[in-house]
């Protein structure tokens, strides 16, 4: 019982703190970028987005990048607009911070307020600069996103840097009035995260979603986030398809976002054609990232209403008795009583229909996209975080080759990355590797669209 209390607590939070179109739906040739830190970076919270818009705006070609860096602050951000963020062309950009800016270790020395508080007006100080390249585009939409949380609240360990959160939302309050004065959209990760954590504290206080090291989130926390930002474009409620037939008279009562034809009953056995305008949004069931240990479907334990609210394929069936098997292109999904197919059944729940399956290779292409993304975001942060303050940005010759084999003796992350400067610091690697990146993009907008499907309802003892 206090399980299901907890539960209806996040959803009503959430509900109350995220409303429908906050931020205005994507639409088709838009060019997204996510600009943020290591969150954005390494995480996969705007894949999933994308995925979404894959899989249920088939037709609506679109296009977005991961623009994270690893340790960004507000200042780190500003310095690389132009060179990482602009460059790409974007008509939106998504823009956090407020992590790395609220600072770590001094909430727990002797004047942890006074940092606090003063680092809120560095991060201030720092935006009022991003705002004023910001304002300077034309014919770009702004979303400004309040950080995921810092969980300083989990028990998991004792490794916890007392009240930063309370801190990173003195940044969001700023963040929102800023949106408010320039016309931006706005968005909250944090308070519907925090809400998350605190409600399912109460049954395990080791619980958080907020990653081990209480500032990443895992695959499944991305996946929260993926929902909000969906929820807030008021994508929650927009179903997969709605199909509702009636077998006995052979009539199709609803239809919605799909196609149904050649309905036939035939001595009991219902057969008809079914083309969905959507696939179901997949989820996966793999840890994908450096050091994720949760899966993105995870998620659902946290929002038991997400297959409801964004992968939802209703199917209804009325007019029958007894107990049928359902076959989707000859392929046996399940057996149901004439009372739940008359209820209804979510086909999006089960991973081995066609249409799933299908959708499910959008997944996988998207992944390997993101995978190979991910190494530019790593060759930034060289760029960025090392060659730049030393004047080597973009330079990549055998000069700054030097630098670099010199500054991994001492830098670690420069260390880590030895492999991949190798490869990337020729043009023609970095080409290489858009031009799959772009191959891949065209691919699942070549395997994305639905296909109709083969549906038989047979009667079984």
């Amino acid at each position: 019982m206090k399980k299901t209390i907890a539960v209806l607590l996040v959803a009503l939070f959430v509900c109350a703190t995220v409303s429908a179109q906050q931020v205005a739906p994507f639409k088709k040739g838009d060019r997204v970028c996510f600009v943020g830190n290591s969150i954005t970076d390494g995480g996969h919270y705007h894949s999933y987005i994308w995925l979404y818009y894959m899989t249920h705006f088939p037709y609506q070609e679109m296009w977005m990048a991961n623009c994270g860096i690893g340790g960004d602050t507000s200042e780190n951000i500003f310095n690389r607009l132009d060179g990482d963020v602009f460059s790409k062309r974007p008509n939106v950009i998504t823009l956090t911070f407020g992590m790395n800016d609220s600072g770590y270790y001094e909430y727990n020395g002797n004047e942890p307020e006074k940092f606090g508080n003063g680092k809120v007006e560095w991060s201030r100080t720092h935006y009022k600069d991003i705002e004023k390249r910001l304002k300077g585009l034309k014919d770009t939409r702004i979303v400004m996103i309040g950080s995921s949380p810092y969980d300083d609240t989990s028990k998991f360990n004792n490794d916890v840097f007392r009240n930063k959160n309370h801190y990173m939302q003195k940044i969001v309050e700023f963040q929102d009035s800023a949106a408010k004065a320039n016309n931006w959209e706005f968005l909250d990760f944090n308070a519907p995260m925090t809400a998350i954590n605190h409600e399912y504290q109460l049954q395990d206080s080791t619980f958080t979603i907020c990653g081990n090291d209480r500032v990443h989130p895992d695959n499944n926390g991305h996946m929260v986030m993926a929902y909000l930002f969906l929820k807030a474009q008021g994508m929650c409620g927009k179903n997969v398809a709605d199909v509702c037939i009636n077998a006995k008279n052979q009539k199709v009562i609803k239809s919605d976002n799909c196609t149904i034809s050649n309905l036939k009953n035939n001595k009991g056995v219902v057969t008809f054609d079914y083309l969905a305008e959507s696939l179901p949004y997949p989820l996966d069931t793999i840890a994908h990232g450096w050091m994720m240990k949760r899966a993105q479907a995870e998620a659902v334990k946290v929002l038991p209403t997400l297959m409801k609210d964004i992968d939802n394929e209703q199917f209804a069936v009325q007019g029958l008795k007894g107990n049928y098997q359902l076959l989707i292109d000859d392929i046996l999904i399940d057996t149901f009583t004439a009372e739940q197919l008359a209820a209804g059944v979510n086909l999006a729940e089960y991973r081995h229909t066609p249409q799933y399956q299908q959708a499910c290779k959008v997944m996988a292409l998207n992944e390997l996209r993101w995978e190979i993304e991910r190494q530019f975001r790593d060759y930034a942060w060289l760029q960025y975080d090392f060659f730049m303050e030393k004047g080597l940005l973009d330079v990549n010759d055998e000069h700054a080759a030097e630098v670099f084999r010199e500054g991994q003796k001492t830098n670690g992350w420069v260390g880590a990355r030895r492999e991949l400067y190798d490869k990337m610091i020729h043009q023609e690697v970095r080409d290489a590797m858009t031009a799959e990146m772009d191959l891949l993009v065209k691919k699942i907008y070549d395997v994305n669209k639905p296909e109709t499907r083969a549906i038989t309802l047979t009667p079984v003892k």
